[in-house]
């Protein structure tokens, strides 16, 4: 059976400020610039979430789209639009919200959350110039 990828992409807003508490603010704003504003700053996001498997031969789906837009919305989305990365998303917390960061926590929330799909690839796009991706190595 061939194996196809699949991908959806979700938009949010969220805020954050990039900084060290360890680091004087000195070396954040040497660090992180205008990241590092003390009354945050935020971002119209895009996610690109990427499954790949074998073509269900009864549907002829990886897995249904609007599916992955459900898990996507309910695990990630829903608990991160609109809201503050470094005070209000739980599973950020203690950690600097970078794009790097940020990209492989929500790599360790949907993992397990797309099966019988694998996951294959977020791309999350911060800018329209600036974006990571991660693969799960």
């Amino acid at each position: 059976m061939p194996r196809v990828t699949v991908t959806r992409r979700m938009r949010f807003n969220a805020a954050h400020r990039v900084f060290n508490p360890s680091f004087s603010d000195e070396e954040n704003n040497a660090t992180f610039g205008k990241c590092n504003n003390p009354n945050w700053h935020g971002h119209n996001y895009m996610l690109d979430v990427s499954v790949e498997g074998p073509i269900d031969a009864g549907t002829g789906y990886v897995l249904d789209l609007a599916r992955l837009r459900d898990i996507v919305e309910a695990q990630v989305v829903s608990l991160v639009d609109h809201k503050n990365f470094n005070l209000d998303v739980p599973f950020m917390k203690g950690v600097i919200p970078t794009a790097e960061n940020v990209i492989v926590a929500f790599w360790k929330i949907l993992e397990p959350a797309v099966t019988p799909a694998k996951l294959q690839r977020l791309v999350l796009w911060e800018t329209e110039n600036n974006y990571v991706e991660y693969s799960g190595d």
